[in-house]
């Protein structure tokens, strides 16, 4: 399955995506910054990326902008996760670079179904030097 790297400061969320993914068979990495996540999606080139809005320090729409700003890493979509469903913030995700958005608590079936599109809508690229 595919790499997928969640961007997620909460403890609890992050289990259960961990779980979420691995039960779906996917290889999972974890950050809990934006900073963090910058730099492990720049190095390892995951197919995916789930970001959290509300992070410490950098928020998630500042790291997403940065990804699609960099040539190494402009094509990984991303899922913005909000624990906030308003319409102006599904804006916003859509205004930084998010390819989807899922509102917290994660339901499997949707988060699933999100994947996958993406995923088959993405065609593999060899990393850049």
């Amino acid at each position: 399955m595919a790499q997928i790297l969640i961007v997620e400061d909460n403890a609890a969320n992050m289990r259960l995506a961990c779980l979420l993914l691995n039960n779906a068979g996917h290889d999972v990495l974890c950050a809990a910054d934006a900073e963090t996540g910058l730099a492990l999606a720049r190095e390892l080139q995951p197919q995916l990326v789930l970001m959290d809005l509300q992070l410490p320090g950098m928020d998630g729409l500042a790291a997403t902008s940065l990804l699609k700003k960099d040539a190494r890493t402009a094509a990984i979509p991303v899922v913005a996760l909000t624990a906030m469903a308003m319409k102006e913030d599904e804006e916003k995700t859509r205004l930084a670079g998010c390819d989807a958005y899922i509102v917290k608590p994660l339901r499997y079936q949707e988060l699933y179904r999100v994947i996958d599109t993406l995923l088959q809508n993405t065609s593999p690229s060899p990393p850049l030097a």
